[in-house]
């Protein structure tokens, strides 16, 4: 994926805050759910973007990040994650 054709990081936020409101407070979604929704065949690229945009809203209040279903250690965030929306 050039940078041409990568999403603007406001295109990836505003897909997260879809997806998170789409689903409400009680469900998680992968990130991958996100960049696929932005780029279907050339999805991987995005994982780490997306990664860094959910720890900025999650900072900002607006997401919480999940590993093994407890809240994460944004400063430490490693392996496998699920996003939802703030409020459960």
């Amino acid at each position: 994926m050039s940078d041409e054709t990568r999403p603007e990081p406001a295109a990836i936020r505003a897909e997260i805050l879809r997806l998170a409101g789409a689903r409400g407070a009680r469900k998680t979604f992968c990130p991958s759910e996100v960049a696929r929704a932005l780029a279907p065949d050339a999805w991987r690229p995005l994982m780490g973007p997306v990664r860094a945009a959910a720890v900025s809203l999650a900072r900002e209040g607006r997401l919480d990040v999940l590993r093994k279903g407890k809240p994460a250690d944004l400063d430490l965030l490693r392996g496998v994650i699920r996003l939802r929306a703030r409020g459960a």
